[in-house]
């Protein structure tokens, strides 16, 4: 999703197929697959970031997942 990441692409890649093989382990269709991926960012958001920081934060990750898929061409 980033252009610019600080994290190596075989770090990335890895943590994503990871949790792939745990969607597809427990079958689960998109729109479940797309609530539990939001319940983790939101969980990361909340456990992790301070409170004045956590909107900033929400709001560029979204604009970021946005600008992925207007981007991406499958």
């Amino acid at each position: 999703m980033a252009i610019n990441s600080k994290y190596q692409d075989k770090q990335v890649d890895e943590i994503l197929k990871d949790i792939i093989e745990v969607l597809e382990k427990h079958k689960a269709p998109v729109d479940l697959s797309l609530v539990v991926l939001g319940n983790m960012v939101t969980n990361l958001l909340t456990s992790s970031v301070g409170a004045n920081q956590r909107t900033v934060l929400a709001q560029a990750f979204s604009d970021a997942l946005l600008n992925s898929v207007k981007t991406k061409h499958h």
